[in-house]
């Protein structure tokens, strides 16, 4: 289902944002696509809501500090917030590093940051912590049952209204909204993305007295073990030759109408044997291959083993509208898009792949923007 879903609203993203490009001067018909484009991101959002909290959401597991993503996300934190919130934030310097999904935790973050200012009608402060903790056999924490360990610790303060003993034993629970609004899945959604970090979360709070919730995520000693390619892609235009593998037709044209309107030279194909077909009729350069992981017969990952074996400079990304997919018996430095995904992040990372240095075409690009 996730899969025919994301499917869908690619194709829907697809087509908003080339009529947007198009007529970007009609302000009534620009006001009318975003409006198309933002509930077809909502509906993405929900999606991943509902999969981060049954646990299938899969880790884009990165080693890194928690600082980065509060900061990036501050600017945005404070149009949330409104004017009368007060937004603090209070980062440890030189935090330890942990293991985590770096947009599920944005995701963590912004749905603990929205309920807060929902506690809080007619204005507050807003107090965001990292610290570096140690738990130990005797000390132990205050919140419960945390095994003795090196962490990080995330708390989310705010001056709101509190909740009742009842509603705090219940915030956690799917579908349970302290607000009687909302689809109820926010803080189980955090709860999720939690306990797929290997951490845990607790709130405290009282009736008048606002809440705290706080993130213990183990601290770890290990490398980034992918390495990526880091750029700020502004260019997004091209004229070599890509090969776009889609088996679903509607994806295939939105995608083959955004690329030639970039100016590359497309060939489209359906499944992996016809590509294949192609890329033997073709005499000139394929420098990019773009395709789909699960497809009938052939799957991506044997279509871009087999098509590299004959044209080992080709370049490769990979499309997968299943979340935990997974490129198994491919290079761990592949590329590949979750699906949905907007014109600009298609466009800027086939730039991008196709400007990485290096012979081979297994490179893995992290875009900025």
């Amino acid at each position: 289902v996730a899969h025919d879903f994301n499917n869908c609203l690619l194709a829907i993203f697809g087509y908003s944002d080339f009529l947007l490009d198009r007529y970007r001067d009609d302000v009534f018909l620009g006001r009318n696509l975003v409006g198309i484009k933002e509930a077809g991101q909502k509906a993405a959002s929900l999606t991943k809501q509902l999969l981060a909290f049954a646990r299938r959401q899969p880790m884009e597991s990165r080693v890194m500090s928690l600082n980065p993503i509060i900061t990036g996300l501050e600017k945005m934190l404070h149009r949330l917030l409104g004017e009368d919130v007060l937004l603090v934030t209070d980062l440890q310097e030189d935090a330890a590093k942990v293991r985590i999904d770096p947009g599920q935790m944005e995701q963590a973050i912004m749905n603990l940051v929205v309920n807060a200012r929902q506690a809080m009608p007619t204005g507050g402060r807003l107090i965001i912590r990292t610290a570096h903790v140690s738990v130990t056999p005797e000390g132990g924490v205050p919140h419960g049952n945390v095994p003795p360990g090196s962490y990080v610790l995330l708390s989310v303060t705010d001056t709101g209204s509190g909740m009742d003993a009842e509603t705090k034993a219940r915030v956690f629970e799917p579908f349970f909204s302290t607000k009687g609004e909302g689809t109820g899945l926010g803080l189980s959604t955090v709860y999720g993305i939690v306990q797929q970090s290997s951490g845990f979360i607790f709130v405290d709070s009282a009736p008048g007295q606002g809440a705290c919730f706080s993130i213990y995520l183990p601290v770890t000693a290990d490398q980034e073990s992918r390495e990526t390619l880091p750029m700020t892609v502004t260019e997004d235009t091209g004229t070599e030759t890509i090969l776009l593998v889609e088996d679903e037709d509607e994806v295939r044209k939105v995608l083959h109408q955004i690329l030639v309107g970039k100016g590359f030279r497309v060939f489209q194909a359906g499944s992996g044997e016809e590509a294949l077909a192609i890329s033997r009729l073709h005499r000139g350069t394929i420098h990019l291959l773009l395709t789909d992981v699960t497809m009938p017969r052939m799957k991506g990952t044997e279509l871009a083993q087999r098509l590299l074996g004959e044209r080992p400079q080709t370049r490769v990304i990979f499309m997968s509208g299943y979340n935990e997919e997974r490129l198994s018996g491919g290079e761990s430095t592949w590329t590949c898009l979750q699906k949905p995904f907007s014109q600009q992040t298609l466009t800027q990372t086939v730039r991008a792949i196709l400007d990485a240095p290096g012979e081979s075409g297994r490179h893995s690009a992290a875009i900025a923007g």
